[in-house]
């Protein structure tokens, strides 16, 4: 099935696609769309970093520990918040002293998987997550990071041991064991944010299209059509689901890495 160009992935092949196929050739890659080579799901990704630079650095001009504004407050509380829910609670809780070395990593994925999530309520754009390669991408992050934290903190001997299970005669059996506990955790990252977020932006556009069509269908066969303008409503249903769906995959890919990584780095390896 081709797939949908979206505008904005034409407009990013426009200024971008001719380095970004040279690329590919050097590396001996053919892209599946020539005339596009950047997907749609790149594009979404480079549009997600994009406004996420522009609204942190317009935030950073803005701070203000006297007066701290409503944008300040708000994503302070992704931080910390009364729930302990926040980023830096949940690795407070889990890792104790000396998480605050891992917020920028733990912190950064998190929020770019919520900004990821959330940017397919704009009409004519799309999540990157709903794609599968974006949270699986995300998991190797992941997966990489909390491994080298653990070889870091216990170097290779001692984080080795974690494998090893509780006695010698046992260390072969839970090698194995723990290899496929380790390596699953990029399949349930990945196909648990996949297809959330793919099942969401689905029923999102399903639903919101067949709102519009049945009132603009009934409004110009009958001025009695008019009598379903509340039907628009059930779209507002949909749009506050999937904010809701982006808030709980992302909350989802923070807290899982943050217990991943206080595994890795505890002392009782």
């Amino acid at each position: 099935m081709e797939e949908n160009i979206l505008g904005i992935t034409k407009l990013i092949n426009a200024l971008l696609g001719k380095p970004a196929l040279a690329l590919l050739s050097a590396l001996h890659i053919q892209p599946a769309n020539p005339q596009y080579p950047i997907p749609n799901h790149i594009a979404m990704e480079l549009l997600v970093f994009a406004i996420a630079a522009v609204f942190f650095l317009w935030l950073r001009s803005r701070l203000s520990v006297d007066s701290p504004g409503a944008t300040q407050q708000c994503v302070e509380a992704l931080l910390h918040n009364s729930m302990n829910l926040g980023v830096m609670d949940l690795l407070e809780n889990n890792i104790g002293h000396g998480a605050d070395q891992y917020l920028p990593m733990i912190g950064s994925v998190g929020l770019f998987v919520l900004f990821a999530n959330l940017i397919s309520i704009v009409p004519g754009l799309a999540s990157p997550t709903a794609e599968t390669s974006v949270p699986l991408g995300c998991a190797i992050v992941v997966f990489v990071y909390y491994n080298w934290a653990g070889l870091r903190k216990h170097g290779p001997l001692g984080y080795g041991k974690h494998f090893l299970g509780p006695t010698l005669a046992l260390s072969p059996l839970m090698v194995v064991i723990e290899a496929v506990s380790h390596l699953a955790r990029l399949l349930s990252l990945t196909v648990r944010l996949w297809v959330n977020m793919m099942v969401s932006e689905m029923l999102y556009v399903i639903f919101l299209g067949l709102t519009v069509s049945l009132f603009a269908f009934a409004g110009n066969t009958s001025p009695a059509g008019y009598a379903l303008a509340p039907v628009p409503i059930l779209s507002a249903i949909f749009i506050i689901l999937h904010i809701f769906v982006a808030f709980v995959q992302a909350f989802v890919f923070t807290i899982l890495p943050v217990i991943y990584l206080s595994g890795a780095v505890a002392e009782g390896h």
